[in-house]
């Protein structure tokens, strides 16, 4: 049985080829055999109480050519944290770089001063310094940890974390993985931001051409097409307008290898087999499926769930979700993870066997955003108060769409049984039973200008959130934007609530659709100074972000 290699679809055989030329931490061309025995190595694992960690600039080489990454122990993804439940962990992290770096312990409940969020929770760690954070554990599932200094967290400082639960795993495995998904770019990031705020679709490489337009002629009619695009074009807005950063910037690493290497993960027929996914990239939101095989979600950022089986799911920027596959064993099976704007992909493979390779599939076909994307829900008698137009606000949902069972645009009816958030039904109960005060914001943003916000006002200009301790809170998010924002705050659980105001799920980052409203609870019972932000590294950047001070 023979399963070769590929070229990926009309969009990746472009370039292809020399992005699975490089291993973090290697910077060398290596000859292909050396290369795929180096590349299948295990990561490094610390497990245990007491951690010492060294932040610092490794050479690298994903794409044919050598650049710099920010790295943890000199590996990209850093290596990967094994805690236990209820056990108090001490952590030494070294700065090595010439910049002043930071670590944050994305999802975990901890003291303030303990989240490393410089400005916020600390002061940073200085060239040549160290921090100490010592805190209890006191949660399971997997999360991740990555720097909250600039553009750090691009440039590679990132890697994931496993807490071992107190009483056992809820559903015990054969075999266990972690599949961490990110973007690299050879680019300084520094030069993409100012790309993007010179033009924010810099690097949008799927715009309407003549071509698209005749095609949507021959699809749905001349005067259908005519007042789709008068209507866009009197908007001032695009509707391929999907992801800021697309692939012919990006490499999209799986575990921190590229598609052309691809990772890999061995199993014995008949195992069962989990797959602990974590989306750790600075702007680029996945949907990942194993074609032919189906997945059962059991946990979502952490927090086990009622078991779904599906066929894909969407995961968001800093987002997590734990599956449970069995995979047959005559055979090799593809993990395909491609971004939301069709522009490139993260693949590996699981096999019984180390030289069996699976192919990928084909990219889906790039999907446009639609009506209800830009307007809401038109048939619903629910309005809310915008912020008015002007410079930092282009765009006004005055009757966004509430339901939680939209898999998003391009999951749409594509033949697929696509999980969405109206699926997630947690195990536990919530902390927060009622609520004592409403809180609602709107993410807003002027996207011809590349500025970002919460209520139209920008994290340089905004004063504090102020919740006062122990009560309980009900954030409503409206996304006043056609861009899907992952919405992450620091310090306390998001509880995800439906339309009705009933309890999903637990989870501590939110992916807001655009035109779409949602609630969740938050019990601020974290006292300190906290960071809540867009998880899109450029949109936390220009402005999508406030500070929380619970007191």
């Amino acid at each position: 049985m023979k399963f070769s290699a590929y070229e990926g679809g009309p969009d990746a055989a472009r370039r292809r080829f020399v992005t699975g030329l490089g291993l973090g931490g290697a910077g060398l061309l290596l000859g292909r055999s050396a290369l795929a025995q180096a590349l299948q190595q295990p990561r490094q694992i610390l497990s245990g109480r007491a951690f010492d960690l060294e932040l610092g600039c490794t050479a690298v080489n994903f794409t044919g050519r050598g650049a710099v990454a920010t790295t943890v122990n000199r590996q990209l993804p850093g290596p990967l944290l094994r805690w236990r439940q209820g056990d108090t962990v001490t952590i030494r992290v070294r700065n090595r770089m010439p910049a002043e770096g930071s670590i944050h312990w994305h999802g975990i409940i901890l003291p303030s001063d303990m989240d490393g969020v410089p400005g916020l929770s600390f002061a940073g760690i200085a060239p040549g310094n160290e921090y100490l954070y010592r805190f209890q554990v006191n949660q399971s599932g997997t999360y991740w940890y990555h720097s909250h200094s600039h553009f750090q967290e691009q440039t590679g400082l990132y890697g994931p974390i496993i807490i071992e639960p107190r009483g056992g795993e809820r559903h015990p495995v054969e075999r266990d993985y972690v599949v961490m998904l990110s973007d690299w770019t050879d680019t300084d990031p520094d030069t993409i931001y100012h790309n993007l705020y010179r033009q924010a679709d810099y690097y949008n490489y799927g715009r309407r051409t003549a071509l698209t337009t005749l095609e949507a002629i021959r699809r749905d009619g001349l005067k259908a097409t005519y007042q789709n695009r008068k209507m866009w074009n009197q908007m001032r807005m695009s509707s391929t307008d999907l992801s800021d950063v697309s692939g012919h910037l990006y490499t999209y690493l799986m575990n921190g290898v590229a598609p052309a290497s691809g990772w890999t993960g061995l199993f014995k027929p008949g195992e069962r087999v989990k797959l602990r996914f974590i989306n750790g990239s600075a702007m680029t939101i996945f949907d990942v499926r194993i074609p032919g095989l189906k997945m059962q979600v059991v946990a979502a950022d952490g927090q086990d769930i009622e078991p779904v089986s599906i066929d894909e799911f969407r995961i968001g920027v800093a987002e997590t979700y734990d599956v449970i596959v069995t995979p047959g064993g005559d055979r090799p099976w593809s993990v395909f993870a491609q971004s939301i704007d069709r522009s490139g992909y993260a693949c590996g493979t699981l096999t019984p066997r180390a030289d069996w390779r699976a192919e990928p599939p084909a990219m889906d076909a790039r999907v446009e955003l639609s009506m209800a994307d830009m307007m809401g829900d038109m048939m619903s008698p629910h309005r809310v108060k915008p912020p008015a137009l002007g410079v930092e606000v282009d765009m006004q949902v005055p009757t966004p769409r509430t339901n939680l069972d939209d898999p998003g645009v391009g999951l749409r009816d594509n033949g697929r049984q696509v999980l969405t958030y109206a699926d997630l039904h947690a195990v536990d109960t919530p902390i927060a039973t009622e609520v004592d005060r409403e809180l609602t914001l709107h993410l807003t943003g002027n996207m011809e200008r590349y500025l970002w916000s919460f209520d139209g006002v920008r994290s340089s200009q905004a004063e504090p959130l102020q919740l006062k301790r122990d009560l309980r809170y009900r954030f409503t998010l409206v996304n006043d934007t056609m861009m899907t924002h992952p919405i992450h705050l620091h310090g306390m659980w998001s509880e995800l609530e439906n339309a009705e105001g009933e309890f999903q799920v637990r989870k501590h980052t939110v992916l807001v659709q655009p035109a779409q409203q949602l609630s969740y609870r938050v019990t601020a019972d974290a006292v300190g100074r906290w960071a809540y932000h867009c998880h899109l590294l450029y949109h936390m950047e220009a402005g999508m972000f406030r500070e929380v001070v619970v007191a």
